[in-house]
């Protein structure tokens, strides 16, 4: 599975970052993106769920 943290955005004082990681479906066997902007301290929580 890729991931991958894209760019750190910020918006007046609150610091956010991008996140974007590749997912198989598991109907087609394709793979889609899901991204997603969020604090930088929950990207890695992002990574670990399925």
């Amino acid at each position: 599975m890729a991931k991958k943290s894209v760019a750190t955005l910020q918006t007046g004082s609150k610091r956010l970052t991008k996140a974007i990681k590749m997912v198989k479906s598991p109907k087609s066997g394709a793979y889609t993106f899901v991204e997603s902007i969020m604090a930088p301290e929950a990207v890695n929580d992002f990574f670990k769920k399925k």
